[in-house]
């Protein structure tokens, strides 16, 4: 999924930059928008449904309709919305958010925290092409969920009786008493990172009895605690899938192009990933 944040004071149409943004990306694919608000919706009024759901117990209420839902109760955060997003959309346009790391354009001089795509005073100064365009140049957005969602959808899924997965996680220490790692930043050799990736995945893919592998490396900054990678296979037995798995985060960590620097409460150094 490619996540586009539009950030921006509330008079500068961010509202119809997002409008635009959609009808264009609804051409070549799934939807879903994300809005900041200052308040949550007046849903849980006293008496309905919902609140009586949440005054017995509840720590969150849903309400779905054929065309429609709402949730109230429980806090809930970009990250965690945007996770299960990604398994069934293939974009997310999120306004608001301007402290989000994710790629954005700025209105009306907004400072923000991920990668600029595009820049204006006012939601008409954007050309909405040159900016979609500039989105499917980032990296995607992908989790655990949206990897196992892709490869449940293979052609041969009928014939799979196993899903194996592999997530690596930035480690805090190896020992108690390490110097506590804050963050991993990771680079990749542009390109042939990508065909190398490309490369692992047909090659799993034409042992007998697997049917659909992802291989996924977070780039960028990744925290102490957060996911950086993931291997997903579908085979037709646990066997053929497990192997998989292993070969493939072997393989990747050996073969990729990445380059890594630690960051810790008292240094920061850049290494190699082999």
């Amino acid at each position: 999924m490619h996540v586009l944040g539009v950030a921006g004071p509330s008079d500068v149409g961010k509202t119809t930059l997002v409008e635009r943004v959609c009808e264009r990306l609804a051409e070549r694919g799934r939807v879903a928008t994300i809005k900041h608000c200052t308040h949550a919706p007046d849903v849980d009024t006293e008496g309905k449904d919902t609140a009586r759901h949440r005054a017995a117990g509840a720590a969150v209420s849903y309400g779905l309709a054929d065309d429609a839902w709402f949730a109230t109760g429980e806090d809930r955060g970009l990250d965690e919305t945007l996770d299960e997003l990604a398994r069934s959309y293939d974009y997310a346009v999120v306004e608001g958010y301007s402290g989000a790391r994710i790629p954005t354009v700025a209105l009306g001089g907004r400072d923000h925290a991920g990668r600029r795509l595009a820049a204006g005073e006012t939601a008409s100064d954007v050309d909405v092409a040159a900016l979609v365009e500039a989105l499917h140049d980032c990296e995607p957005y992908e989790t655990l969920g949206s990897l196992v969602a892709r490869v449940k959808a293979a052609n041969d899924s009928d014939r799979a009786g196993a899903i194996a997965t592999f997530t690596g996680r930035v480690r805090e220490r190896d020992d108690p008493d390490d110097t506590p790692t804050e963050y991993l930043e990771f680079e990749k050799y542009e390109g042939v990172a990508d065909e190398k990736l490309a490369t692992i995945r047909d090659d799993l893919c034409a042992r007998d009895g697997v049917f659909e592998v992802a291989l996924y490396h977070r780039t960028g900054v990744v925290e102490a605690g957060e996911d950086i990678v993931f291997v997903v296979v579908l085979a037709g037995h646990r066997r053929e899938a497990f192997r998989a798995v292993e070969d493939g985060i072997d393989r990747l960590k050996d073969e990729v192009p990445l380059f890594k620097k630690e960051v810790t409460v008292e240094d920061a150094v850049w290494a190699h990933e082999r």
